[in-house]
C-alpha cells in the first residue's frame, strides 16, 4: 500500500517538475535571444528591458492576485487552466511581427506563469506528506539548474537552426503535452471548506507586513532579486556586441554556467548549514562583485575566457539565492510558510522587473552598435547587494537567527 502510494507521489512531482521545467525555459530564453530581438525589431536596450520585465511584472501582479482566490478553487483545474493560458502567451510570442505583439505575448505568458509557479507549490504541500515533502520539494527545485544546463542551449540550438520563433513553438507545444498528462493523472483537488479568500486573504497580506513583523523580509528577498536582474537580462547583449562573441556561441556560456552552477550550489548548500545563512549569503554576495566588476567591464576577447568569465559570474550570482532562500525560509512560523512564500515569489519577480527595467535606462546603444552604461549597471547591482546584506543582518537578528 505504501509502496503504490510512493510511486503516485514520484510521478506527481515529476509531472510537476516538469511543468516547473518550462516554465522556467519559458522565462529565462528572453534574455539569451536578446541579440536577436534587437537585431530583428530594431529596438533599443530600453525596449528589450521591457520584454524581459513585463513578464515579471506580470508574473508578479498576477502571483498576489491569485493568491486571494487559489484556495477557492480545484487546483487541479486551475493549474490545467492556467498552463494552457502559460501555452497561447508563449505561442504568441512566435508569432509576434512586431515589438508590441511580442510585449503583449509576454505580458500574458507572465499572468498564468505566475499562477502556474504558486499552483506547483500548493500542489505540492496538498500531494505529498510533510516528512516526505523536503525531498519533493528538492527535486522540484533542480528543474532550475535543468533549465540553465538542458533547456536555455537546447533552445538557442533550436533558435540557431530554424529561428527565434520556432523555439517558443516547441516550449509551448511542451506546455501542452505537459499539461495533457496532468489532466489525466492527477486527481481532483478540491477547495477545503476553510479556506480564506477574497478579503480575508487580502488582510494577511496587510498583518504579513505590519502585524507579523514579515515586511523586512520582503525587503530583503525584493533587493536580492534586484541586485541580481540590473546585470543578466544584458548578459547576451553585452557579449555580442561589446565582447565580440558569436550570436551562435552564447549557448556555450550557459551551458558551462549551468554545469558549474550544480557543482558549486552543493558547495554552497553545505557552507550554508555550516556556517549559517546570513554569514553565507554575505560571503558569496562579497565575492560575487568581482565577477560582476569582470563582466561588465570587459572588452573583445575570445570564445574561453568569456566562458570562464561568464561561469563564475552564474556561479557567484546565482549562488546567493541559497542562503537567501534558506534565510527567508525561517522567517515565518509554520502554519503561515504557504502564505508567506507566496508573497516572496511575488517580491522576487517583482525585484526582478524592477531592475530590469531600470537597467534598460542605465545601458544605451551607441552609434557603432555598442552598448554603453553596463559598467554603471554593475555599479549599482554592488550597491544594491550591499544595501541586502544590512538588510539581511536585521532580519536574522530580528528573528534571532544571528550565529
Amino acid at each position: 500500500m505504501l509502496e503504490n502510494e510512493l510511486k503516485r507521489e514520484r510521478l506527481y512531482v515529476l509531472i510537476l517538475a516538469m511543468i516547473q521545467f518550462v516554465l522556467l525555459v519559458d522565462f529565462v530564453i528572453m534574455m539569451p535571444l536578446g541579440p536577436r530581438f534587437m537585431s530583428d525589431f530594431g529596438i533599443s536596450p530600453t525596449e528589450f528591458a521591457s520584454l524581459v520585465s513585463s513578464y515579471n511584472f506580470s508574473a508578479g501582479i498576477a502571483g498576489i492576485l491569485f493568491g486571494t482566490i487559489a484556495d477557492k478553487f480545484d487546483r487541479k483545474k486551475l493549474l490545467v487552466l492556467a498552463s494552457i493560458g502559460l501555452g497561447l502567451g508563449t505561442v504568441l510570442c512566435g508569432l509576434a511581427d512586431s515589438f508590441i505583439t511580442l510585449l503583449s505575448g509576454r505580458i500574458i505568458a507572465g499572468i498564468f506563469g505566475g499562477m502556474v509557479g504558486a499552483l506547483i507549490l500548493a500542489i505540492i504541500s496538498d500531494l505529498i506528506p510533510f516528512e516526505r515533502r523536503g525531498k519533493a520539494m528538492g527535486v522540484l527545485m533542480t528543474a532550475f539548474s535543468v533549465a540553465s544546463v538542458v533547456g536555455l542551449p537546447l533552445g538557442l540550438l533550436i533558435a540557431d537552426s530554424y529561428g527565434w520563433k520556432t523555439c517558443f513553438y516547441v516550449i509551448s507545444a511542451f506546455i501542452f503535452l505537459f499539461t495533457t498528462v496532468l489532466w489525466t493523472t492527477f486527481p481532483n483537488l478540491p477547495a477545503k471548506k476553510d479556506a480564506i479568500g477574497g478579503f480575508k486573504a487580502i488582510k494577511r497580506y496587510y498583518d504579513f507586513i505590519f502585524v507579523k513583523g514579515y515586511g523586512l523580509s520582503f525587503l530583503f528577498i525584493f533587493s536580492v532579486s534586484m541586485s541580481m536582474f540590473m546585470v543578466i537580462p544584458f548578459l547576451a547583449p553585452y557579449a555580442v556586441k561589446n565582447m565580440g562573441i558569436a550570436v551562435e556561441e552564447i549557448k556555450y556560456m550557459y551551458l558551462a554556467g549551468g554545469l558549474c552552477t550544480i557543482l558549486s550550489a552543493m558547495v554552497i548548500g553545505v557552507l550554508t548549514d555550516k556556517w549559517g545563512a546570513l554569514k553565507s549569503y554575505i560571503l558569496v554576495a562579497l565575492i560575487s562583485f568581482i565577477p560582476i566588476l569582470l563582466y561588465t567591464n570587459a572588452g573583445p576577447m575570445s570564445l574561453f575566457p568569456y566562458l570562464v568569465i561568464g561561469s563564475f559570474f552564474m556561479i557567484m550570482v546565482s549562488g546567493r539565492m541559497i542562503p537567501c532562500m534558506t534565510l527567508i525560509s525561517a522567517v515565518p512560523n509554520s502554519d503561515e510558510r504557504g502564505g508567506y512564500m507566496g508573497v516572496v515569489n511575488s517580491l522576487r519577480s517583482f525585484g526582478s522587473a524592477t531592475s530590469t527595467f531600470l537597467g534598460g535606462f542605465v545601458i544605451v546603444e551607441a552609434a557603432d552598435g555598442k552598448l554603453q552604461g553596463f559598467s554603471y549597471a554593475g555599479y549599482l547591482a554592488i550597491l544594491i547587494t550591499l544595501i541586502s546584506c544590512f538588510l539581511g543582518y536585521f532580519v536574522a537578528k530580528k528573528r534571532g537567527l544571528l550565529n
